[in-house]
């Protein structure tokens, strides 16, 4: 049986009280968020210094990567949301425009998968962070590198850390999102100039070649192009707060554009200048960034640099992990608005106005997923795992908001829609792509890194938690559908 088509389905709940689409849904919260406040976060939620030392891991050939990910896969992504949130500009981002395309199914399960990918990620980023934040005392820190403890501990405080900073309100939590945009900005300026100066002085340790540009297209080498197209996602972040954005129709496509733009070339310029700093073979993904900071910093005798380095690098993770958790906290709360999860997760704070419930829930889950991506394996094995986790999870919307952004250009346009220059046939074409690229993105996180000495069961975590995670919102969403027909007039009432 079809859905009705997005403009009759908008109709439709428009004049519902408790949908997600109504101005009458629930009390508003403050819009708090500027057009810089806004580019500051799209930079902390784009940028994840861990990708630079991953790609820099890479080789050159990582530079291409890049710029064919940015190419196939961010602006498709970045076109279908100013489009997508020009017409529905409701607080919910891709939880409203794939239940206005396909129902409500498809806007739940979007909104379901993105909100799991977090709990992957968080441990993942803390764990970054962690490795990262040892180099503020090199001398008496670093023989932690391998201590599963340290990780795991470092990360359960940090959540607590941005949690309880972001149930104080936007208000307060962009100062952590701010500064961890900061954070995100000065490390890689710091990389990029030593990068260059110690070219100068003594010569690049990796020479960039019309050969090694050229990516391979082993197996493995797959794998790693997934990697760096996940590093791009995140634009579609802030629609899920838009009406805690000043202006939110104008602010954030101007926004979204210049955070963009500042996105492709950190990474971009990132990468470049760690393989400056290190040969390829002698850079991880967890400690990569600082190694070449140390490295460079050690030869050139700034080492001042190194621990400033760490700091700023902690921070941004921080950051990150804070502006991701606010983000999607929101989810959860306009699902519970449309009934589709307990009611709980439709209430704001009586005091702070924040979706507290869908918050702390993060707060315990995220601290479950540091210990079982931990369990069994090394700290970088759970880290890959992690990873791979959050890669499935996280893309599986990305498949939904490329359909519906290929199917509601059935739908006419009001004068308010930023639509995509060239109009509806560039717009099916731009979401295509984006959709192919997203599907083999997929299929590329199940494959576990060639290092890894676990495979099956580093295979069997990434299908099995991912699976477990998918399931259980769809066990969810089943019963509250019964409990909707089972009981419509106590469900109507609540």
């Amino acid at each position: 049986m079809g859905y009705p088509t997005p403009s009759t389905n908008l109709g439709a709940d428009s004049q519902d009280p408790r949908s997600p689409l109504s101005k009458t849904a629930r009390p508003h919260p403050p819009r708090v968020m500027g057009f810089a406040d806004l580019v500051l976060f799209y930079v902390v939620t784009g940028i994840s210094l861990r990708w630079i030392a991953t790609a820099a891991g890479g080789g050159p050939s990582a530079i291409v990567i890049w710029i064919f990910s940015w190419l196939c896969f961010y602006v498709p992504l970045a076109l279908s949301v100013l489009e997508l949130s020009s017409r529905y500009p409701q607080e919910g981002g891709l939880y409203v425009w794939t239940r206005q395309a396909f129902g409500p199914f498809a806007g739940y399960i979007s909104a379901w998968t993105y909100w799991t990918s977090n709990l992957p990620y968080f441990p993942a980023v803390l764990y970054f962070a962690a490795s990262n934040a040892l180099y503020m005392r090199p001398q008496h820190w670093t023989q932690l590198a391998d201590n599963a403890n340290f990780y795991i501990w470092f990360s359960v405080g940090a959540l607590i850390l941005v949690t309880a900073m972001n149930l104080a309100g936007l208000d307060v939590g962009k100062w952590l999102h701010n500064a961890g945009a900061l954070g995100m900005w000065l490390p890689v300026a710091i990389i990029v100039v030593m990068g260059f100066v110690g070219r100068h002085r003594f010569g690049a340790a990796t020479h960039f070649t019309s050969a090694n540009l050229i990516p391979a297209a082993h197996l493995k080498d797959m794998v790693f192009w997934a990697t760096l197209t996940y590093a791009l996602g995140g634009c579609e972040t802030a629609s899920f707060m838009s009406e805690e954005v000043k202006n939110s129709r104008r602010t954030i496509p101007r926004a979204l554009l210049l955070g963009g733009l500042i996105v492709t070339l950190c990474y971009i310029l990132g990468t470049i200048s760690v393989l400056l700093a290190l040969p390829q073979n002698e850079v991880s993904g967890l400690q990569g960034l600082m190694e070449a900071v140390s490295r460079t910093a050690s030869r050139l005798g700034w080492f001042g640099v190194i621990p400033l380095a760490a700091a700023l690098i902690t921070i941004s993770n921080l950051g990150a992990a804070g502006a991701y958790l606010a983000a999607v906290a929101r989810l959860p709360f306009v699902a519970g608005m449309d009934r589709l999860l307990p009611a709980v997760f439709g209430k704001l704070h009586h005091r702070w106005h924040t979706p507290h419930v869908a918050i702390l829930l993060q707060l315990v889950c995220g601290i479950i997923f540091v210990f079982l991506g931990q369990a069994g394996t090394s700290v970088r094995g759970a880290y890959d795992v992690l990873v791979s986790m959050g890669i499935i999870t996280y893309f599986i919307p990305y498949a939904l908001l490329f359909a519906a952004m290929f199917r509601i250009q059935g739908e006419k346009a009001g004068p308010d829609v930023i639509c995509v220059p060239g109009g509806k046939p560039v717009a099916r074409v731009v979401a295509s792509v984006g959709l192919i690229t997203t599907l083999l993105t997929l299929a590329l996180a199940v494959v576990p890194p060639v290092e890894e000495p676990h495979k099956v069961l580093a295979t069997a975590k990434i299908v099995g938690l991912s699976g477990v995670l998918v399931g259980v919102g769809a066990i969810l969403y089943c019963a509250a559908i019964w409990k909707k027909k089972s009981y419509p007039v106590a469900s109507d009432s609540e």
